[in-house]
């Protein structure tokens, strides 16, 4: 399959035209020029040497020179290539609450899309770690594996949203034993688990979950975004009109922050709590220590590369300059004109 990797230098493509319209009119001035020097039938007698055949040609070179090297800077990409990444790190899932109350707005614009923007600044800190991405609420899976495509994981993080996970709550459980089934090393070390969540968990056992991981060699952060003191749940109509989510009674749940679960499954696994209020969720500060951890050699599934074919075009452009520059406008004359028109 062909494709061009730089396509906006397809504009330089406008030059052939040119070319071929500065060369119709050069040729055109010529001839106006020898008829007024002159008889043309003379003219062209004494000038026999210069084959307008031969002109014609190295304006065509020149042009087709130009054709090819508007193709070589738009670099044109062929076939596909196999590689395996390899770099030192650790294994880092990033478990991302997408429940209802994420989209509270006292972080602009949500408490959600702050957390995948910052989400998105720590992938693009990580050197050589595997990342993968789990989305969790009221039940927990894989939205992307364990990988070293970065730019994939962020495509990832993009389409993460409270529509995926159609069971409501805060289950903090199934998030951790979902990333405990998919991490791939079976050794008890470079294995990191951080949770981004901002409410009370709705699950059972987290604390077990907590110890399993601990005991598993997993290192967990938690990371609570919004307040402890409670804000309403946003939900807008079709119209774009918002109001709060109500529970039966009629009354306005507020979302609580709960630190102290988050705290002590930190605590339980030799990790970190922060929290977080301005939206602001401190992952510069787990990839620090992230980056202390001790490394193992990481591999990344095979990914698909295009290989670069420009430099096949520019040596034709590289030909048609040689050749323009090495053909001659003259012609060696078999017959001497003896100045008589015959």
């Amino acid at each position: 399959m062909l494709r061009f990797a730089q396509s906006e230098y397809f504009f330089l493509l406008l030059l052939v035209p040119l070319a071929v319209i500065f060369y119709f009119y050069v040729f055109r001035w010529r001839t106006q020029a020898l008829a007024r020097f002159g008889n043309l039938d003379l003219v062209k007698k004494l000038s026999e040497s210069v084959s307008r055949g031969r002109q014609v040609a190295k304006a065509v070179l020149v042009v087709l020179a130009v054709l090819f090297m508007a193709l070589a800077l738009a670099r044109p990409q062929i076939g596909t290539r196999l590689e395996e990444v390899k770099r030192e790190g650790v294994d880092i899932f990033v478990a991302l609450d997408v429940s209802k109350s994420m989209l509270a707005e006292d972080i602009k614009p949500s408490r959600l899309a702050k957390a995948k923007h910052e989400i998105s600044k720590f992938i693009d800190m990580l050197r050589g770690d595997r990342i993968g991405l789990i989305v969790f609420a009221g039940e927990a899976f894989v939205q992307c594996p364990l990988t070293l495509d970065y730019g994939a994981a962020k495509t990832f993080l993009n389409i993460m949203d409270p529509s995926l996970i159609p069971e409501p709550g805060t289950n903090l459980s199934a998030a951790i034993g979902t990333a405990m089934k998919s991490f791939e090393s079976q050794e008890r070390k470079y294995k990191v688990l951080v949770l981004v969540t901002d409410g009370e968990d709705h699950g059972d056992n987290v604390m077990q979950a907590a110890e399993v991981a601990d005991r598993e060699g997993v290192v967990i952060y938690t990371v609570g975004i919004g307040s402890p003191k409670g804000v309403p749940i946003p939900i807008y109509d079709r119209r774009g009109n918002k109001e709060f989510k109500k529970d039966r009674r009629g009354e306005i749940i507020l979302t609580k922050l709960d630190q102290f679960t988050l705290e002590k499954i930190a605590l339980t696994t030799n990790g970190k709590y922060y929290q977080s209020i301005t939206g602001e969720t401190r992952l510069e500060k787990i990839y620090e220590e992230i980056a202390k951890m001790e490394k193992k050699e990481l591999a990344s599934m095979k990914f698909t590369q295009y290989e670069d074919r420009f430099q096949y075009v520019l040596i034709f452009a590289i030909i048609f300059l040689v050749l323009e520059l090495l053909l001659s406008e003259r012609v060696k004359i078999k017959h001497e004109w003896r100045g008589r028109f015959e």
